[in-house]
């Protein structure tokens, strides 16, 4: 089947490419965070219940495996081009967009059953939220699959528009459905499902030439032992980044979860202003691994990573009291203020290690996912406890800044501390 998308060439300067596209991903990043900043301005139209609401069904969307599943598709992508084997990328396209639909399928029915008690248990307003939230996660399992694919082809403009039209439309309707009909969490959690949708209906469209082609059965035996470790060490990574405002919900209020909510917004965005860097990255250096070509990209990513999260945090603890201000209510000011350190200091190592990570799984030395997921395990066992415990909300950060720590250590060790193999991957 003849091409019907404009696909990128392989530039002859690597370097300025990569400088290019990155740079374009984070004017992306940054154009969305700020528009998806702008829901939470709605905070000021809503009360504290509400609010926390809406980050407690959140943080259920951000904890799907969504981070795990654009790398697979990231990577085989790359290897399909690399190998010309096109035909087998369009069966694992359309096999994973079926599966993630009767996961879903399963998940609503779960949902729908046990309805009162998991708006109880979450101290929800009502169930609308919960069943925008239900809508937004059959997106949610789409737009990484295709995102993945759109980023291995390395066509980074439509996939920095894609990330674009997620803010914008997060942010539109969430307003006209808050403002004008004052829906509250599900009106929130609505104008996320509806900026989800127009994220994914691009990439699902800039990849159909692929997922159109006739397909070819996969190679099974050779794909599961590449997809399995990226699904374990990219996951393990998306929990250590999601899962405390889940976990803490369980022990505080909806008052008193609400500046934690806030807080985290503003640190999670010094991931989200990194992410580009490893996300051009990763396409470049599995392809450059199937070539067997030198790279450096992987050094000017760490540095570039270094620099901007750890000017990022001090950034952040300086002036993220006037954003609080200016974007939430007064009673959240001092909460938010004193939380903002802890969240931010436990943000940089984890973008570092995330770099690493990219780096390693890219390349196939997937010795150091075993430690990665132990480590991830570690944490969900020992964050309840201190929890139980303390009953502090800093004692969250401080869990979690340790673990990110230690997450950093393990992939800094396998990066530069140990001599490992790097064997040339298989082809899917």
């Amino acid at each position: 089947m003849a091409s019907t998308v404009n696909v990128p060439t392989v530039p002859q300067k690597p370097h300025a490419a990569f400088f290019r596209q990155s740079g374009w991903l984070m004017i992306a990043n940054i154009a969305s965070g700020g528009l998806t900043c702008g829901v939470h301005f709605l905070a000021k139209f809503v009360s504290e219940a509400q609010y926390a609401a809406f980050g407690t069904l959140l943080m259920v969307v951000a904890c799907l495996p969504a981070m795990p599943l654009q790398m697979i598709f990231a990577q085989q992508t790359a290897l399909a081009l690399a190998t010309g084997r096109e035909r087998q990328l369009s069966g694992l396209i359309r096999m994973a967009w079926l599966w993630t639909f009767l996961l879903w399928a399963f998940g609503a029915l779960a949902v729908f059953i046990f309805q009162k008690q998991i708006v109880a248990g979450w101290q929800l307003p009502n169930a609308l939220g919960l069943w925008a939230m239900v809508a937004a996660v059959l997106v949610s399992l789409w737009l990484p699959v295709f995102t993945g694919v759109v980023q291995g082809r390395q066509d980074f403009f439509w996939m920095g528009w894609s990330v674009i039209l997620n803010g914008a439309g997060r942010v539109v309707a969430a307003a006209a459905l808050v403002l004008a009909l004052a829906a509250g969490a599900a009106g929130m959690m609505a104008g996320t499902f509806i900026g989800i949708s127009l994220a994914a209906a691009i990439v699902i469209w800039r990849s159909r030439d692929l997922w159109l082609q006739p397909s070819e059965k996969s190679d099974w035996k050779n794909l599961l032992p590449q997809v399995l470790p990226l699904l374990l060490g990219f996951g393990a990574c998306q929990f250590m980044f999601t899962s405390d405002t889940m976990f803490a919900k369980a022990y505080f209020t909806g008052d008193e979860m609400a500046p934690y909510v806030a807080a985290g917004t503003l640190s999670r965005a010094l991931l989200w202003l990194v992410l580009p860097l490893a996300a051009v990255m990763f396409p470049k250096i599995v392809h450059a691994s199937v070539k067997a070509e030198k790279s450096n990209l992987f050094t000017l990513v760490v540095l570039g990573t270094a620099v901007l999260a750890i000017c990022g945090g001090l950034g952040l603890w300086l002036v993220g009291p006037v954003a609080v201000k200016i974007v939430f209510k007064s009673s959240y000011v001092a909460a938010t203020t004193a939380l903002l350190p802890w969240y931010a200091a436990a943000m940089v190592p984890l973008a570092l290690a995330n770099v690493m990570v990219n780096d390693l799984l890219a390349r196939n030395r997937f010795g150091v996912v075993p430690w990665m997921v132990l480590l991830a395990v570690g944490y969900g066992f020992a964050l309840p406890q201190m929890l139980g415990r303390f009953h502090n909300l800093q004692v969250v950060l401080q869990t979690l800044g340790i673990f990110n720590l230690l997450l950093f250590a393990v992939c800094a060790w396998f990066t530069w501390g140990m001599k490992a193999r790097s064997p040339k991957p298989e082809a899917a």
